[in-house]
């Protein structure tokens, strides 16, 4: 659980980054690139940009929802485990490439204390996410 102080930084963060989540987004599925390979057969860059959107969008659900993560993300678990399939093992890689992505954006501006905040609640967020799938 997110201290109020940690909810505190997740949403100083959120606040940055919203309105520009298409952007984000893409860049955050480009960066994943290494990991899986699937997106080197990547479809056209509005497909990208439309994906990439659908991920953060997802991800600023979770923020508005620190408290019923559960709840909030059911159905995108759901989809994850039951219908694409997704192996358990990519959301810590993706986690990764969040954080580099949120470093180099922000830079000064992403304290220390906001990337373990960050850390913390995207943890949660996967932990969620990868639930259905037991």
């Amino acid at each position: 659980m997110l201290s109020a102080q940690e909810r505190a930084h997740v949403a100083q963060v959120w606040d940055l980054i919203a309105g520009h989540e298409a952007a984000f987004g893409a860049e955050l599925l480009l960066s994943t690139k290494i990991y899986f390979k699937h997106l080197g057969v990547c479809p056209d860059e509005a497909q990208l940009l439309t994906h990439g959107q659908r991920v953060l969008e997802a991800v600023g659900v979770a923020v508005q929802h620190t408290d019923h993560l559960r709840a909030a993300l059911s159905p995108l678990a759901d989809l994850h485990a039951q219908v694409l399939r997704v192996d358990p093992a990519n959301f810590p890689l993706l986690i990764q490439c969040f954080h580099v992505m949120l470093a180099s954006h922000l830079q000064g501006e992403f304290t220390v204390q906001m990337q373990a905040a960050w850390d913390k609640f995207l943890t949660e967020v996967a932990m969620v996410l990868t639930e259905k799938y037991r």
